[in-house]
């Protein structure tokens, strides 16, 4: 399914619909013009199936952008919405011991936003960033603007170039 990238309709709202703190990161990385394209919608997109809903795009142009802790240590995945981050796979990329799901205050205190609005750079922090070869597969993708009611689309070749992502193959397989 094809989406339209620009923010008109009824989702539109007057400036940005992107965080404030992230619409100022877009512009120190050159990007400002994607902060016009953010669309903000009443409902939540916190979960890739309300954003893939909210936007009537397919949930695999969802880029969710997950922390979790390698060694306690946190590392940001881009994944598609229609897929599952496989653990063993991160923690064989990282070359770690242990990798877990990060608690909500690491999230926030990593990324300085909350988990379901999390944007795919533009931290707080600098950490590690894979971004999942599945994101490839469209040639628009959806992130979070830095809340659970805004996203913005973008080239996934220039979205894991924006984030400093390498690009791996850590999604769950199907059996």
């Amino acid at each position: 399914m094809t989406t339209t990238d620009d923010a008109s309709g009824p989702a539109a709202t007057s400036g940005s619909a992107a965080h404030p703190r992230f619409a100022a990161a877009l512009g120190e990385l050159g990007l400002g013009g994607l902060a016009g394209r953010a669309r903000r919608f009443p409902e939540a997109t916190r979960t890739a199936a309300e954003a893939a809903a909210a936007i009537g795009c397919e949930l695999s142009q969802i880029c969710k952008s997950l922390i979790f802790a390698a060694d306690g240590v946190p590392v940001l995945v881009l994944m598609d919405g229609a897929s599952r981050v496989d653990l063993d796979r991160v923690r064989d990329a990282l070359g770690a011991g242990k990798v877990t799901r990060a608690k909500a205050d690491v999230v926030r205190e990593t990324t300085g936003y909350a988990i379901g609005g999390v944007p795919p750079f533009g931290h707080r922090t600098r950490t590690r960033v894979f971004a999942d070869r599945s994101l490839l597969a469209h040639d628009v993708v959806w992130a979070a603007a830095g809340t659970p009611y805004a996203v913005f689309p973008m080239e996934p070749e220039d979205l894991v170039a924006t984030a400093g992502a390498t690009l791996v193959d850590v999604r769950e397989r199907s059996e």
